[in-house]
């Protein structure tokens, strides 16, 4: 039974062993220590569920240690309950340090240097990197400097979804008109896979992008190809963007749209709207009052259901006409052949020696 299962891993890639990055390696670290204080005691139970039942068989000829009136033993008391006992609090210990050591929302203080600022989006179905302090984003790949820490702050322009890069952190959830963090340091150069790891539509299986860990030269030049590269993130360009795609190429813009995250977060990216942020806020001020019935409107948030404008049929079709191709998904179900490709030189990527380490 085990030696069907073994060959059916063996093209795996044991990425949660071999990680690439401090948070990485201590979720490791944690899960090889809770899998050898549990072994302490399904080993034994395992060895004793053969064991017994072979020593005390009906057909053996010796039954001179077999006690009928056997009932009681402090020395097997006190190892069937002291042993889980003292497993389940150092299970419990190891629990307590590393939820606080590995909080996603804990910057990585022990990191030297100033930490690099991300803004992470999940859209139908691509994944939207915004580099503020640079002033770009690039859709479908991340690029990031190793030996120094990142600071991600991500949300969902519609349903739940879930970033996720095995090789680097643990996976945390985005959710729309909230804003979920993620600390992360990548220690050694490569490529590693990301994805999407929540079902999130038709989309959901090529959602996902390429992460590369670069020296600091080579991502200052990275920086300065996507600056001279592409186009503007503007609003009308992301509400463009955030229509439903598959299996998008990468794309770099050369400029974003002041606090285009934050109103993201707020579900007021449309011009004209209200943050979500700021109806709470009037709302405990006792409302808009008469002028807010004249501008009721505004508070009108932004909301994409799942999957609005997707051609489903149209999708399988191109699919089905290039099986072995990434291909786009139509956007706009009144002109089913336009497609979001905003690519100006997004195939350029940082070198990377290695394969993709999923």
């Amino acid at each position: 039974m085990l030696l069907p299962l073994v060959l059916a891993l063996s093209g795996c890639q044991l990425i949660l062993l071999d990680p690439a990055g401090w948070v990485a390696n201590e979720e490791r670290d944690l899960l090889i220590a809770s899998t050898v204080l549990m072994m302490v005691i399904i080993v034994p139970v395992l060895i004793m569920a053969v064991y017994i039942p072979w020593r005390y068989r009906d057909s053996r000829k010796a039954t001179d240690d077999y006690d009928p009136e056997f009932e009681h033993s402090s020395l097997f008391e006190g190892f069937i309950w002291g042993v889980p006992v003292m497993i389940i609090i150092a299970l419990g210990a190891l629990t307590w340090v590393y939820t606080h050591r590995l909080d996603p929302y804990k910057p990585l203080d022990h990191i030297a240097g100033e930490p690099l600022e991300i803004e992470a989006v999940s859209l139908d179905w691509k994944w939207l990197f915004i580099y503020p302090e640079e002033n770009i984003a690039v859709v479908n790949q991340l690029v990031l400097p190793t030996d120094r820490a990142v600071n991600l702050r991500l949300t969902s322009s519609s349903v739940m979804n879930t970033f996720s890069v095995p090789a680097l952190a643990g996976m945390i959830y985005t959710m729309a008109g909230m804003e979920t963090k993620l600390h992360l340091v990548a220690d050694d150069a490569g490529k590693y896979y990301g994805r999407s790891a929540n079902y999130s539509g038709p989309g959901y299986a090529h959602m996902d992008f390429e992460t590369f860990a670069v020296s600091e030269d080579e991502f200052n030049n990275w920086l300065s190809t996507v600056k001279t590269s592409g186009s503007e993130l503007t609003i009308d360009a992301y509400q463009t963007l955030a229509k439903p795609t598959v299996a998008d190429s990468v794309s770099y813009y050369n400029g974003v749209a002041d606090n285009l995250f934050d109103k993201i977060v707020g579900l007021c990216v449309e011009p004209g709207k209200v943050c979500i942020g700021d109806m709470m806020m009037q709302d405990m001020m006792g409302g808009g009052g008469k002028k807010g019935i004249e501008t009721k409107d505004s508070y009108v948030y932004d909301e994409f259901p799942p999957g609005e404008g997707f051609d489903q049929h149209a999708f399988e079709e191109t699919l089905h006409a290039n099986p072995d191709e990434p291909t786009h998904g139509p956007v706009n179900v009144k002109n089913p052949d336009q497609t979001v490709t905003n690519m100006a030189g997004g195939d350029s990527a940082p070198n990377a020696s290695e394969s993709v380490r999923q």
